[in-house]
């Protein structure tokens, strides 16, 4: 009886291009969540990340400093086409091309590369990659998954440079992939409606592990006009806290992790049910952890026994998703937050031992025909509850309820490319880009 071949699968984290980039916990969690099902099937696998800070013939740096974040490597090129008047620089962010190219090299042709993407304005950085993993490996078939190709997927098909665009979540056709263009059979290792037969992600694959992203939820329950979450991830799908507590024991004990990063959208929401035993089983746990929010915890569910729960438990940053403190004009974002929910949550984290360099309210920025006025006035509402208000500049997303509004109010084409909808250039504002308004928020916001 003859017996099917092991296919060789290479994975690739690709290259930025933005006017600026900085790992503020930034990993590619669904491509090695995928590299975990793959090994869990027997595939051999290999992990490039054309973003690794730590890489081997990069300048040494303290993985620990600032629990994890710090600069990418970056090289300066041309600006996109339509952006030159943008007075800024604009940069390859991450390893060197002559890096990436050796480490390709230093290979054995892969049967099928899985390439991921993530902000859709990155594309360029991602058909860059593509680029070279095809001057290696022309014969290699190319898959791109990720953000960019669900939320452009004809235009990743047109400018990508990949051979197929996954549009559906990987895990649900991932069996059909492998089929495809590898010719290897397999039968599902998880069940997509059960987050607890998921294999942890793939983190040692990466040279160096410096905090572990940690989702102990996927979706949402707000369909917020701003956001793709729901469009992405309908279904609102909760691990068990006991798996939760488990991943987190197995990467601080095998790995020596203390920074874990939570990447859930809503790990406040039904709090009682979810995020509270795990909070409590932390505290028992008695390990010694920091935990961090980038992704924004949801205000509703911030009470007195959540954050005396979060001190307790390590939590070192955490951002809140305020967005705006025009409480009686936000119905057009999101029905999150009242003016009182805010108090109250400020209140109780300020009373758990959180202090305002810790807790950060996000602020949109550059939305639709907002007035310079409104935005001055939620950061200084964010002051004056002591807390820190953190200007989050605001990128126009297909699939989202605002994303009209948006390519209305643009003074750039961004229904044409997705790089007009970067929003280091405030692409809904009728005003060229300038440097005094963004100079302006970040003194109001350092108080």
């Amino acid at each position: 009886m003859m017996t099917q071949s092991t296919p060789h699968i290479l994975l690739i984290n690709p290259w930025i291009h933005d006017f600026a980039a900085y790992d503020f916990w930034a990993k590619p969690m669904g491509l090695l969540t995928l590299a975990g099902q793959l090994r869990a099937l027997g595939i051999r696998l290999s992990y490039i990340d054309c973003l690794n800070r730590f890489h081997p013939r990069a300048a040494q740096s303290d993985p620990a400093a600032r629990y994890g974040r710090g600069p990418y490597l970056k090289t300066r090129i041309a600006r996109p086409i339509g952006l030159q008047d943008v007075p800024r620089r604009y940069s390859r962010y991450g390893i060197k091309p002559q890096w990436f190219e050796a480490d390709l090299l230093n290979l054995k042709p892969p049967d099928l590369v899985l390439v991921t993407s993530l902000m859709t304005y990155w594309y360029p950085g991602v058909r860059e990659t593509i680029e070279h993993i095809r001057s290696v490996f022309p014969q290699t078939p190319i898959v791109l998954g990720g953000i960019y190709a669900r939320l452009c997927a004809e235009h990743a098909r047109k400018h990508s440079g990949a051979d197929h665009v996954a549009v559906d979540p990987a895990e649900t056709i991932l069996e059909s992939l492998l089929q495809k263009f590898t010719g290897f059979s397999a039968s599902a290792t998880v069940d997509p409606n059960d987050l607890d037969t998921y294999p942890y992600p793939a983190f040692d694959l990466q040279t160096t592990i410096n905090y572990i992203p940690l989702l102990t939820t996927r979706g949402c329950p707000f369909n917020c006009a701003y956001c793709a979450s729901h469009f992405l991830e309908p279904r609102r799908l909760l691990r068990s806290p006991e798996s939760v507590i488990e991943e987190i024991s197995y990467w601080h004990h095998r790995h020596g992790t203390r920074d874990f990063v939570l990447y859930d959208d809503a790990f406040l929401v039904d709090a009682g049910r979810h995020a509270v035993p795990i909070l409590e089983g932390i505290c028992r746990s008695g390990l010694n952890l920091r935990f961090h929010t980038p992704n924004a915890l949801h205000i509703r569910g911030i009470d007195a026994t959540t954050a005396r729960l979060m001190h307790q438990a390590g939590f070192t940053t955490l951002r809140l998703g305020l967005e705006t403190a025009e409480f009686d004009q936000r119905q057009e974002l999101d029905r999150k937050v009242s003016q009182g929910e805010f108090k109250r949550a400020a209140d109780c984290l300020i009373k758990a031992g959180f202090n305002k360099n810790q807790v950060g309210a996000y602020l949109l920025v550059g939305l639709p025909d907002q007035k310079i006025t409104a935005i001055e006035h939620s950061i200084q509402t964010v002051i004056d509850c002591g807390l820190t208000p953190v200007p989050a500049y605001y990128t126009p997303i297909p699939h989202t309820a605002l994303w009209p509004k948006a390519v209305a109010a643009s003074r750039y084409d961004i229904a044409s490319d997705p790089i007009f909808t970067n929003n280091a250039v405030l692409p809904c504002r009728q005003d060229p880009f300038s440097w005094e308004m963004i100079t302006r928020l970040k003194e109001l916001a350092a108080g």
